[in-house]
């Protein structure tokens, strides 16, 4: 296996739920700045993207 390749898979899946989530909250009632759910999907959205740039790092640097 590729080094690098379970990051950017693992980011991948982290940033789709961070989406999907975000997506359903925004057609329920619309993002309120006080509520803690925005700011949780937010913080998993920029942890899957962190994880998909490193791993893509490692599979770009380990060819």
């Amino acid at each position: 296996m590729r080094e690098g390749l379970v990051p950017t898979v693992l980011g991948v899946a982290v940033t789709t739920g961070a989406v999907a989530l975000r997506a359903m909250d925004m057609k329920k009632r619309g993002i309120k700045r006080k509520e803690m759910l925005p700011m949780a999907e937010t913080a998993a959205l920029g942890f899957g993207l962190a994880h998909i740039v490193l791993g893509t790092i490692d599979l770009i640097d380990h060819r």
